[in-house]
């Protein structure tokens, strides 16, 4: 089989409902670039027949591979398993679900064939999300765009083109926190974007609850921004200026005006939000010192448990290298 020109990957997490809908709209769309292909799927420990339904495109089709890990180690992870075993000079991460169109990938790799490095498919409109989630994922990119010093494009997720260059980066990045709108951004490159209106589920029901989405919301900031602990020293300098003036005034009006200092309902307040403020410091300082947890233990990325396409003999027990094996990037061909 001749080596793939276009790596998809695809992370499953209980996609047994998509599967099928989801090879059906991806395999005319790659067959008409021309170019050999490859479509990995990284099933991230699911519980219902995932496993099985891509074991069995497998055997149908052998440009389809699987890596099954071990369990379930997030999106995130099992991306980055899907872009350590992605062969092709260009790879697209994608979901399984069809809310990224698989129409859009003829105009990345068009855009990479002019010369970008990596393709954002950007979003034109969020009218699937409710108003909520839009409003507050504006507001949450716009402070990260303020407090990191990575520049990540609203609007684009992990649907894009990445060259092969750009993915021996991010598989050289080994730490745990898998923020990967960040590490995408990371590396730099040339960089272009494709406007794209996302798709409403073709089935099942989102993983993404209200506590998973603020998860990720603190794991992307934590992890490219030092702002949140640097501002804790603004925070006490300020404080520190209030507690002088309010003693200042206090004192004033003990020896000028005779007012009795305030009694303990004044006290109590003061001690009660400046123990918040310590409270608060400490649970910044904490969410820091979690990640530097995690990273020291030094334990793999993820376990693969199974793989299915792929040419060496695999163990159940295999365990993912903390860092890929840097490869020379290849050079594009003229379009």
């Amino acid at each position: 089989m001749d080596a793939p020109v276009v790596s998809i990957v695809a992370p499953a997490y209980n996609e047994a409902e998509n599967l099928a809908a989801f090879l059906a709209a991806m395999k005319p769309v790659l067959d008409g670039l021309g170019d050999p292909w490859e479509i990995v799927f990284v099933d991230d420990g699911s519980r219902d027949a995932t496993l099985g339904l891509l074991v069995a495109a497998r055997a149908s089709d052998p440009r389809i591979k699987v890596v099954g890990l071990a369990r379930n180690f997030g999106k995130d992870v099992a991306l980055s398993a899907g872009l350590a075993h992605a062969r092709g000079r260009a790879v697209i991460p994608i979901d399984c679900d069809l809310q990224h169109p698989p129409e859009v990938i003829p105009e990345l790799v068009a855009r990479w064939r002019a010369g970008a490095d990596m393709v954002l498919a950007v979003r034109t409109r969020r009218t699937e999300e409710g108003w909520l989630r839009r409003t507050t994922a504006g507001l949450y990119y716009a402070v990260m765009r303020r407090m990191t010093q990575v520049a990540i494009p609203p609007n684009a997720g992990d649907f894009r083109l990445l060259d092969r260059k750009v993915v021996d980066v991010i598989n050289q990045m080994p730490e745990r926190c898998r923020f990967m709108k960040g590490i995408f951004a990371w590396p730099g490159f040339v960089t272009d974007s494709v406007p794209f209106q996302a798709n409403a589920r073709a089935g099942g029901r989102t993983t993404w609850s209200p506590w998973k989405l603020w998860r990720f919301a603190l794991d992307g900031l934590f992890s490219f921004s030092t702002a949140p602990l640097k501002m804790w020293t603004y925070v006490g300098i300020l404080a520190a200026l209030g507690g002088f003036i309010y003693g200042a005034i206090t004192l004033i009006q003990k020896l000028f005006f005779g007012i009795d200092a305030p009694g303990y309902a004044s006290l109590l307040i003061v001690v009660l939000f400046f123990s918040g403020l310590l409270l608060i410091s400490n649970g910044i300082q904490g969410e820091y010192i979690a990640r530097i947890f995690e990273e020291v233990k030094g334990r793999p990325l993820y376990v693969v448990g199974k793989k299915f396409g792929f040419p060496e003999v695999v163990a159940v027990s295999e365990i993912a290298p903390l860092k890929a094996e840097t490869k020379p990037a290849a050079s594009r061909e003229a379009s």
